[in-house]
């Protein structure tokens, strides 16, 4: 499964998000949204798979973020144009 949500993930284009849930149903088991954040939180790779881009279901970011806590996740998705308030996005605006 992890190689599913990996290659997902780098599907993801410049300026949007998805949820863990959008995640795991791409994956193939849309009850998994879950076990998708237990898997990102292991990501070997946080250039090449953009982990930062999931949020879950309210838009709310990690702050548990595993590359620098929910402030670095914030900066990178800002740095791709994505507003980002009280640590949240505008799934409306921003969803894949």
């Amino acid at each position: 499964m992890k190689e599913k949500v990996y290659g997902f993930l780098k599907t993801v284009p410049k300026g949007k998000v998805v949820t863990y849930g959008q995640i795991a149903e791409a994956a193939g088991n849309p009850k998994a949204a879950r076990a998708v954040g237990n898997i990102l939180h292991r990501n070997p790779d946080g250039e090449n798979i953009p982990c930062y881009k999931a949020v879950d279901s309210k838009g709310k970011l990690s702050a548990n973020y595993a590359f620098g806590g929910i402030e670095k996740q914030r900066e990178r998705l800002e740095k791709e144009g994505i507003e980002v308030e009280n640590f949240r996005v505008d799934l409306n605006k921003y969803k894949f």
